[in-house]
């Protein structure tokens, strides 16, 4: 595989130039200033464990590594796109299932393999009855994930349930925003794809802001005694 070969598939880039995409490259900071206001969150309350953390400095990698790829637009940039992002889904959901359910650490590792399986099935399902709805479809396991874990923290009352009811939202949203990319592009040559950075970086510090207030050790075990 050429990692150097340029990849085009958004409204926004019309030649192989470093700003050919400004809009699409300039909306990663949604990411980063997320990142930044977990990260002095999570310090000011003292609830910035080792986990917590992680999680702040994947998010802030997520915006480093789609700046690339909508600048420099090859295959390795676009690994360096996608892989923050799947890490990011898989300690989350290690986390959430070990701060938030509370369960053992070798029942919340096994979420993130679960969640795996889950996901490729049901791409492959999606993929042999249903149209494509431009790499879309691959991102509704995790607004599923969102609202299940939304449904069961809000039956147990716990406070973190609003935030994922929150961001399964504003994911349903930025979803529809990236599947309508390269539909419109003739009536909006700019594309909407920027709007998918902006409502995943306000979704992303939506659920790690949940966790910062509500998923450290300290406010797992002040949870537990209540």
């Amino acid at each position: 595989m050429n990692w150097a070969e340029q990849v085009n598939i958004y409204c926004e880039r019309l030649d192989a130039s470093f700003w050919s995409e400004p809009l699409n490259a300039v909306s990663n900071a949604a990411f980063i200033i997320a990142a930044v206001v977990c990260g002095v969150k999570a310090r000011r309350t003292g609830h910035n464990d080792p986990l917590t953390m992680l999680l702040v400095t994947i998010l802030f990698g997520i915006g480093v590594g789609s700046f690339l790829f909508h600048t420099f637009a090859t295959r390795w940039s676009g690994l360096a796109d996608t892989v923050p992002i799947l890490l990011f889904i898989l300690v989350y959901l290690f986390a959430a299932t070990l701060r938030y359910l509370k369960m053992p650490w070798w029942a919340a590792a096994m979420a993130p393999f679960a969640f795996m399986a889950f996901a490729v099935a049901f791409v492959r399902v999606w993929g042999a009855f249903l149209p494509s709805m431009n790499g879309s479809e691959g991102y509704f396991p995790v607004l599923i994930v969102l609202i299940f874990y939304g449904f069961i923290l809000s039956r147990r009352g716990h406070r973190a349930a609003l935030g994922l009811i929150a961001a399964a939202a504003f994911l349903s949203l930025s979803l529809t925003f990236r599947s309508i990319d390269q539909a419109i592009c003739g009536a909006l040559p700019i594309g909407t794809h920027f709007l998918w950075h902006i409502f995943n970086g306000l979704l992303l510090g939506v659920v790690l802001m949940a966790f910062v207030r509500h998923g450290a050790p300290q406010v797992a075990e002040d949870n537990a005694r209540r």
